[in-house]
């Protein structure tokens, strides 16, 4: 099977967040399984260029095939065949383009060959991206000070989402995009500090050694975002850019921006605004499920 290369870079964000966020480690051990040998250590390339050169290298040939089966394989998805025939119908419509479909039989997948103009009747969905979509989302009463978290707390984070903005104002991007990061990490472990119980008995926590849950000043922002998004207070669309905005606080470091010649521009600074914005709205709507 040959993909064109919006189909890959469909697949790409499937592999790299959709269907699970994979660091580094993680994509590696996703590609040495379809048949690579290579080891993660200094000066890896970022996830989506490393990602890329793998497909591309892939394509055209059964390894993308089985790549597709890996990244949608149902017994991943137990509990959550919804989510996955979601996922799958998005991708079908990318896969169009190329004559193929996705099909899912139970627990198995097959491929199944589509007439290549019924593409064109697809192409209405796909004029709005995700990305799109999540940008067009509008919130109103936001506020921190609902969230019932510590005062002191609440008066740091407002002082930042004020920063946040004049810098956006101001075209400081790369400035966005640090304090974006951080901020919503603050938010999310001042909210794991009010439901303990939760996060630590949440299956996407991080444990030690022994197997118990690590201290929450001991998680970084991917745990808590997972763990978030598991008891529901984070939609998915928040969780998948939420990820996008952790790899972009990277580039606080020098070096890693110039390894890979990142430029924050605006479309990048106002998705890290809305990821911020967004995570407030849904953790407003969200802890109230927890019922504590």
């Amino acid at each position: 099977m040959i993909l064109n290369q919006k189909t890959l870079e469909k697949l790409r964000q499937l592999i790299n967040e959709e269907t699970e966020y994979r660091s580094g480690p993680k994509l590696v051990q996703f590609f040495n399984s379809l048949g690579f040998s290579d080891s993660y250590g200094q000066g890896f390339p970022s996830r989506w260029a490393y990602t890329d050169e793998r497909l591309a290298r892939l394509n055209g040939t059964p390894g993308i095939d089985q790549c597709i089966c890996t990244v949608f394989a149902p017994v991943n998805f137990v509990g959550q065949f919804d989510y996955l025939d979601r996922l799958l119908e998005e991708f079908n419509q990318y896969l169009a383009f190329d004559s193929w479909k996705v099909v899912r039989e139970g627990a198995d997948l097959r491929f199944a060959r589509v007439d290549k103009n019924q593409a064109a009747t697809n192409t209405a969905k796909l004029e709005l991206n995700e990305e799109d979509q999540f940008l067009k989302r509008e919130f109103s009463n936001l506020s921190i000070d609902a969230l019932g978290l510590e005062g002191g707390l609440v008066d740091v984070l407002n002082e930042r989402v004020k920063e946040i903005e004049r810098c956006f104002q101001s075209g400081a991007y790369l400035a966005v995009l640090i304090l974006a990061g951080s901020t919503l990490e603050g938010l999310l472990l001042g909210i794991a500090g009010k439901h303990p119980r939760h996060f630590n008995q949440a299956q996407a926590s991080p444990k030690d050694s022994d197997g118990k849950p690590m201290k929450f000043h001991q998680w970084n922002l991917n745990a808590l975002i997972d763990v978030a998004a598991e008891l529901k207070i984070i939609e998915h669309d928040t969780k998948k850019f939420s990820h996008t905005l952790r790899d972009f606080r990277n580039y606080i470091h020098p070096f890693e921006q110039m390894s890979v010649g990142f430029s924050p521009r605006e479309g990048t600074a106002k998705i890290s605004l809305q990821v911020l914005k967004s995570a407030i709205y849904d953790i407003a709507q969200g802890i109230a499920m927890l019922g504590v």
